[in-house]
């Protein structure tokens, strides 16, 4: 990470000597990392120059690294000015481009992206300025960027941002699918499966959402819509909500493969635990209100469970209202 402040992988890993070892020569220096002395002389200088290091006034000759918290928050502080800055420039710029440019009206809400380069670049800033929810549907057909080259969605995952994926049961059997889904449940990504998806879709924080302009695997460029209209973005969360109903869980099993959430259904027995269970009553209570026995009751919950693909109890309250199966 120290390549945010300007540090070179040689320049950070001499810091981090400087840090973790305190007063250090050159000569030292120079051992641990097998670089050459005049090398290691140059480097020591160049964290001397941005503050990072001083000659340490008990040990002649030796180094010691300035307190991190000072001399990177620093740095740290300058880049966040910029950054609010460049936050700003780009509002003053949309700002005079919706005043000025022709259409600019109905640009702001649909744009058409044409060719392979600028669809990537447009999926990669759709992720990259997500803030807290990506929504996609997956098929087979990439439109411009293959899953395993989705470089964009690791790094939004790290950020914070909460990925929702329903994938068609045909990804499973193209080449790289099941990479591409152990690598995005080895993330905590939410994925679900269902025979088929209506559409491909991508959709960032249901501001933005962007989808095929012509259909899958036609010939020519690809071309892509991206829109901004609040209904139809509207629309097209309702979408992907009722495909995500329809979809079974999958989860990463222990052995590192991965299971698909039966498509079993609860039966009456199994709903009326439920709904007992959703009015606070306890197992011990549901038992003796149906004339169950207590372990037949936890048995049939941790089915439940499993037919879902949940891991707790509140996660099944929810699930059984999303998928009809006790009405509030």
């Amino acid at each position: 990470m120290l390549d945010f402040f300007g540090l070179d992988d040689e320049v950070g890993s001499v810091y981090r000597i400087l840090v973790g070892h305190g007063a250090v020569s050159v000569a030292q220096i120079s051992e641990r990392l097998g670089l050459p002395p005049g090398r290691a002389t140059s480097i020591v200088a160049e964290l001397e120059r941005l503050g990072l290091a001083a000659p340490s006034s008990e040990l002649p000759g030796r180094f010691r690294a300035a307190p991190p918290a000072l001399a990177l928050g620093a740095i740290l502080s300058e880049r966040r000015h910029a950054l609010k800055q460049a936050e700003l420039a780009v509002e003053a710029l949309t700002q005079d481009y919706r005043r000025n440019a022709t259409g600019a009206a109905l640009n702001d809400l649909v744009e058409v992206v044409t060719g392979v380069e600028a669809v990537r670049h447009r999926f990669d800033q759709l992720q990259l300025g997500a803030e807290q929810e990506m929504l996609a549907l997956v098929t087979d057909v990439p439109v411009a960027v293959h899953g395993l080259d989705n470089d964009a969605e690791p790094v939004a995952v790290a950020r914070g941002v909460v990925y929702r994926v329903v994938l068609e049961r045909s990804v499973l059997e193209s080449p790289g699918g099941n990479m591409m889904l152990a690598s995005a449940l080895a993330r905590s990504e939410q994925v679900r499966i269902v025979d088929r998806v209506p559409t491909k879709l991508m959709m960032a924080d249901r501001s933005v959402a962007m989808l095929p302009l012509a259909p899958l695997g036609a010939p020519g460029e690809p071309s892509v819509m991206v829109i901004r209209a609040g209904g139809v973005l509207e629309a097209m969360a309702g979408l992907f909500e009722s495909v995500w109903r329809q979809g079974l869980p999958i989860r990463m099993t222990d052995s590192g493969g991965v299971r698909i959430a039966s498509g079993q259904q609860p039966d009456a027995v199994d709903l009326q635990i439920l709904s007992l269970l959703l009015v606070g009553m306890t197992d011990v209570s549901v038992a003796k209100q149906l004339d169950l026995g207590l372990r037949t009751v936890q048995r049939r919950v941790k089915r439940l469970m499993d037919i879902a693909g949940l891991t707790t109890r509140m996660q099944l309250g929810w699930h059984a209202y999303e998928r009809g199966w006790v009405r509030s």
